[in-house]
């Protein structure tokens, strides 16, 4: 029992030396890239677990633009990072995996009441299914601000394909949707976050500028822009305070070097 309490004595210690760590220095600069799905009020198990309900998503964009956020796109991203743009004091990025349809007639609304702007990552064979984005939704997004990306074309764990199939699955998601009058596709999400270390040559070999993983942090030039930090944005079970506690968690695995690129 004294060898127990003895752990737990020890044990809260270092609790409150690494929470006083994390209070008293300086928590690191960065762009926090977001990781969304649906926003709609559906409450089936299927889709639960990535549906935002748009009530929780407006409280969210509000908070952001409380907090002196300004989205921008991954293309203007990297402008920034060749000197052809300047970047706004907070910048975020939000992202959209998938391409449901609610991206289009909930997510895209709000965005344009708050002047804000998003990415929005395609399955390119999904295209035109029910539930998902339609060719003519798809431009008239990229033509509202929103920047579409690929999430390959049949969203299979590229991880589990062999190089192959890997590559044929980024070039053509993106080929695909240049054809059909998608302007160039630039931006890249890995299936389920999960990569390996040769994908990021095959993406600059297919002409790809940038790609996001599922690995929480924050952004800088110096990331990979391969490899870029991105915290994910689940259905909310606390409020604005779990919102508020993913945004944290993003600076801390930053700060901790955990998985950072």
């Amino acid at each position: 029992m004294k060898y127990f309490k003895r752990i737990l004595l020890v044990a809260g210690a270092l609790l409150l030396a690494f929470a006083g760590w994390l209070a008293l220095t300086p928590m690191p600069d960065g762009v926090p890239v977001l990781e969304y799905h649906m926003v709609n009020d559906a409450d089936n198990d299927e889709g639960w677990a990535y549906n935002v309900p748009p009530e929780e998503f407006r409280q969210q964009l509000d908070y952001l633009q409380q907090q002196g956020y300004t989205t921008i796109t991954m293309l203007e991203f990297m402008k920034a990072k060749k000197g052809k743009l300047e970047l706004p004091d907070k910048p975020i990025i939000l992202t959209f995996d998938d391409g449901y349809e609610d991206n289009y007639t909930t997510m895209l609304p709000m965005l344009e009441e708050r002047g804000m702007k998003a990415v929005v990552y395609m399955v390119t064979n999904d295209i035109g299914r029910p539930n998902y984005l339609s060719w003519d939704q798809l431009r008239d997004m990229q033509d509202r601000g929103i920047e579409i990306g690929s999430h390959t074309a049949n969203h299979q764990p590229l991880t589990h394909l062999d190089p192959e199939k890997q590559a044929e699955e980024m070039r053509l998601s993106k080929l695909l949707m240049e054809w059909n009058g998608i302007r160039t596709v630039f931006s890249f999400s890995y299936p389920n976050g999960a990569y390996t270390d040769a994908m990021p040559g095959m993406l600059a070999e297919n002409e790809y500028l940038t790609a996001v993983t599922g690995d929480a942090g924050l952004n800088t030039f110096a990331t990979n822009p391969y490899l870029l930090q991105r915290v994910n944005i689940p259905h909310p079970r606390f409020g604005l305070t779990e919102f508020k506690l993913r945004l944290w968690k993003a600076a801390v695995m930053t700060k901790l070097g955990v998985k950072q690129h």
